[in-house]
Parts: structure tokens; C-alpha cells; sequence
């Protein structure tokens, strides 16, 4: 027995499985798409670093969720856009679990982040004039650093529970990167412990989250329809619009994933919503904070009208 285990030293990820000439397009697609991904958010980190006004709580908090889409990115994306051109082409085990990691670390922190982002606007509109004191620097660099310990510290829980497991063949993981639950499938042993921790992380790091940010937004809305100038409701709803609309894309497309009943296709629709959800939202949120809030667009007004007077 412990000579199989130690049998399957790389894997193939089979991708879409489409024919010759789709995956080219899709590789053109696709990378234009993580060009766009790492140019948006890329663009967000840039104008929060060069915009003293942008130097508050709220674009600290999604300074750090533009890092985490791009390494969102740039974790999954290249692996897939080889695959496109070179299906039969492996993945080593270390690397594969490796992907794994990076890809729950990046999700499980993301989606603190956005409970964090969630808090911060709440302290913002209900109790504006303690704002500067519930979130000075150390308690938002405090908040950031939980997020990301957490998010990490959780990730390697699975794939610890992952390591213990035998792989002795089949090799071939019918998807586009190492997902847990596609590489659970492998495994020459039983997997009920790993799939009960998954489900008790969902609801802890999903549904508990989202019942926060819930919570949190009812009491924004009945704030902000208490605010007496329509220019003040029309800022306050801007900026959680934004937001509200991020956290949708995370938590809807991470629910039905993770926690709705499995069709009759589960492989097939998995791999498109894995798609949505580690491909399209992290080149989604900088669109929808670009276009959606008045400060972001007004600082790359600023930044690119110094550029032109420089010149």
C-alpha cells in the first residue's frame, strides 16, 4: 500500500475539453481578460497609493482586495491559459496542492475582507462622528492582518486534511486548475472528514460573513434614508453600492458552488462558475469601483491630469 501511495507524483488537469481551435480563441480570450484583471487592479492600487484623499480606512481595505484579486489571477489564470495550448501537459503534485492552497487562502481572506469593507461603511454612516476613533490604523491594519492570518491558517487546515490522503491513480482532474473538491475525487481513500470540514467552513466563512454584511447593510439603508440632503444619500449610496454589488458576485457565485444541490452536470457546471467566480470578479471589481464611485473616478481625473501637465 504505501508503494501506490506514493504512485501519482503529477496530474492532468483536462480543461474544458473542447476542440483545437476553441481553445485557441479561448486562449485569446482569456488573455485579454487577465490582462484587464491585472491592468484594473493594478490601476486601483496605483491611484490609492498616489491620491492622499484616497489615504482612508475604506481604500486601505480594497487596496488590499485589488491584491487579492490579482493574485486570484494570477494563481489560477496561467495554468489554464497552458492547458488551453497544451492539454496533455502535467501538473506536479506539490504544485497542485500548491494551487489548491493559494486558491482557499485567496478566498477565505477575500471574503473577510469584504465582512471588514461591510463593517467599515457601517461605522461610516451610522456613527460618523466616532468613525476616526472605532477605526484608527491599528484597528484597520489589525482587521487586515486577522484576514489574511485567518484566511491562510484555514486553507492550510484543508489541505492538511488533503496531505493524509493516499493518491494512486486515476491522475486526471476534470478541471481547469487543482479545485479541493475535483482533487478529493482521486483520492484512493474515504474523504468524508475532508468534505465535512469543507461544508463547516462554508458555513462558517460564508454564510456566517453574509449574514453580517446583511445585517450590517439594513441598518446602512435605514441610515441613509434618514440622511437629510439628497447630495449626502446619493455619496453614502454610491460608495455601498459599490461594495454591495462586489459582495454579491462573492458570496452568490461561492454559495452555489460550494453549498447548492449538484445537477446532473456538476463537473461541467462547476468549471463555468469557477470561471465566473475566480476569473470574471477579479477583473469586475475594479470596473464596478471605477465606474461606480465618484472618488475613484475623481482621482484618476487628478493623477492623469498631473500627468499632462508634467509633460
Amino acid at each position: 500500500m504505501k508503494a501506490n501511495q506514493t504512485t501519482v507524483t503529477e496530474f492532468i488537469l483536462l480543461g474544458f475539453g473542447l476542440g483545437v481551435k476553441i481553445q485557441i480563441c479561448l486562449f485569446g480570450l482569456f488573455s485579454l481578460f487577465y490582462i484587464i484583471t491585472l491592468l484594473g487592479n493594478g490601476v486601483i492600487l496605483g491611484l490609492i497609493s498616489l491620491d492622499p484623499r484616497l489615504h482612508t480606512p475604506m481604500y486601505f481595505f480594497l487596496s488590499h482586495l485589488a491584491i487579492v484579486d490579482i493574485a486570484y489571477a494570477c494563481n489560477t489564470v496561467p495554468q489554464m491559459l497552458v492547458n488551453l495550448l497544451d492539454p496533455a501537459k502535467p501538473i506536479s503534485f506539490a504544485g497542485c496542492l500548491t494551487q489548491t492552497f493559494l486558491f482557499l487562502a485567496f478566498a477565505l481572506t477575500e471574503c473577510l475582507l469584504l465582512v471588514v469593507m461591510s463593517y467599515d461603511r457601517f461605522v461610516a454612516i451610522c456613527h460618523p462622528l466616532r468613525y476616526s476613533v472605532i477605526m484608527s490604523w491599528r484597528v484597520c491594519i489589525a482587521l487586515v492582518l486577522t484576514s489574511w492570518v485567518c484566511g491562510s491558517l484555514l486553507a492550510l487546515v484543508h489541505v492538511a486534511l488533503i496531505l493524509r490522503l493516499p493518491f494512486c491513480g486515476p491522475r486526471e482532474i476534470n478541471h481547469f486548475f487543482c479545485e479541493i473538491l475535483a482533487v478529493l475525487k482521486l483520492a484512493c481513500a474515504d474523504t468524508t472528514l475532508n468534505k465535512i470540514v469543507i461544508f463547516a467552513a462554508c458555513v462558517f466563512i460564508l454564510v456566517g460573513p453574509l449574514s453580517l454584511v446583511l445585517v450590517s447593510y439594513t441598518r446602512i439603508l435605514t441610515a441613509i434614508l434618514g440622511i437629510q440632503s439628497g447630495e449626502g444619500r446619493r455619496k453614502a449610496f454610491s460608495t455601498c453600492s459599490s461594495h454591495l454589488c462586489v459582495v454579491g458576485l462573492f458570496f452568490g457565485s461561492a454559495i452555489v458552488m460550494y453549498m447548492a444541490p449538484k445537477s446532473r452536470h456538476p463537473e461541467e457546471q462547476q468549471k463555468i462558475l469557477f470561471l465566473f467566480y475566480s476569473f470574471f470578479n477579479p477583473m469586475l471589481n475594479p470596473l464596478i469601483y471605477s465606474l461606480r464611485n465618484a472618488e475613484v473616478k475623481g482621482a484618476l481625473r487628478r493623477v492623469l491630469g498631473k500627468g499632462g501637465h508634467s509633460q
